[in-house]
């Protein structure tokens, strides 16, 4: 089976996680994945799989004869979806032989096109995946899955010798909570690759430095007419908030290693308001930066409009992976820059603007850059990815593997 008729099957299952709760798994629906995927990988011939209480499945390949001593290699994806964009009753739209041009998706008046996504026409010729333009698709992580298993048969099917495989299929990774549960010893990996990164050939070893920041402002009202000198309007008290952090340093402003400040969410009335940011940068101290000018900026309204009337709370999300991978695991990314160029492409290097689990993993004892899945233009309606493309990041998995094997 091709990756890309996996991604098919596993599109069509609701994973959507969620920011509203703290529990493990956050939805209870990403459960439907995990027993699916439990089955196929015990129908695959893997050992020791299993899905536990948290929503994690686990499972691997034992080595082949002769390769029971070199380091054991691990797999790992995200089932859940973010939830920027619903994530239900996905019908992925399938284009043969695509023109590189304007795609209608379906009914929505969506159109994904070559002007608002220049690398289009470069995809022309192959089988295009799209959405209806009601759901995100759900490649970004239900592509990486499909790569992983179609690794693990087409390894079994065509008898190439192996280390043992470790595989891991996590919740909550778009809510930042992927690793909570995840369970090292159980895994049973020395090093491993996420896979959940855009192109085919992407090979990621530095990500941002990230946080979030809540910020809650205390209004006081009073009838508009005899307000003077006595109301504080929590809105105006945000948006002068906002107004201090520099206005360059968004996400529609900033590329490469640039950082940014963005507003994610924001309500509010009078008495009381909230804004929800979150906070990225690549370099560590630029990071700690940011957070003191938000510290700053409240102290300032604090002064002004009383103490108490802003009160600002971060929450640690990951750290840059490049601090634990790059002074002793280097070959890592050696090896998987020459398995992309043995599969005949160009290999990806530039920075993720964003995190994985393998960021949050690297820092707790397990090296594990990032790699491509094919996918582009994640969480949202326009998302979209190629079966050649799929077939590539397969490919790429198994010159990995041919190597640790060596």
């Amino acid at each position: 089976m091709r990756a890309y008729e996996r991604l098919l099957k596993y599109a069509c299952v609701h994973t959507t996680s969620s920011e509203e709760m703290d529990t493990t798994p956050s939805t209870a629906r990403q459960f439907d994945l995990a027993k699916l995927l439990a089955d196929e990988m015990k129908a695959l011939g893997m050992s020791d799989v299993a899905a536990d209480e948290f929503c994690y499945v686990y499972g691997s390949l034992p080595a082949s004869p002769g390769c029971e001593s070199v380091p054991r290699l691990g797999f790992i994806a995200h089932m859940d979806t973010s939830p920027d964009f619903s994530g239900e009753n996905v019908r992925p739209q399938i284009i043969e032989d695509y023109d590189g041009g304007a795609v209608i998706l379906g009914e929505s008046g969506r159109a994904l096109s070559p002007k608002m996504f220049p690398h289009l026409p470069k995809l022309a010729g192959r089988t295009l995946i799209v959405t209806d333009g009601t759901t995100l698709l759900g490649a970004d992580d239900k592509a990486g899955i499909a790569e992983i298993l179609t690794l693990v048969e087409e390894l079994q099917a065509r008898g190439t010798p192996h280390g043992r495989i470790s595989v891991c299929f996590t919740p909550d990774e778009e809510v930042g909570r992927g690793t909570v549960r995840f369970d090292m010893e159980r895994f049973g990996a020395d090093v491993a690759y996420t896979l959940d990164g855009g192109e085919e050939g992407e090979v990621v070893f530095e990500n941002f430095n990230a946080c979030s920041a809540i910020v809650e402002f205390r209004g006081q009202n009073i009838h508009p007419g005899s307000a003077k000198g006595k109301m504080v309007n929590a809105v105006l008290v945000a948006m002068a908030f906002n107004a201090m952090l520099p206005g360059g340093d968004t996400p529609r402003h900033t590329e490469g290693y640039e950082g940014f400040f963005h507003l994610a969410s924001f309500a509010g009335t009078v008495e009381s308001a909230r804004a929800s940011y979150i906070l990225r940068d690549h370099d560590l101290a630029k990071f700690e930066m940011r957070k003191q000018m938000m510290l700053h900026i409240e102290k300032l309204l604090n002064e002004e409009y009383g103490p108490g009337t802003v009160k600002l709370t971060f929450q640690e999300q990951y750290r840059n992976m490049a601090e634990k991978i790059m002074p002793d695991y280097e070959y890592l990314i050696e090896r998987a820059v020459l398995a992309v160029k043995e599969a005949g492409l160009t290999p990806l290097t530039d920075p993720l603007r964003g995190g994985t689990d393998g960021a949050l993993l690297s820092w707790k004892g397990l090296p594990c850059p990032n790699l491509g899945t094919g996918g582009y233009a994640f969480h949202g309606p326009y998302e979209h990815i190629t079966a050649e493309g799929m077939d590539k990041c397969v490919e790429i998995l198994h010159g990995i593997v041919r190597q640790f094997a060596k």
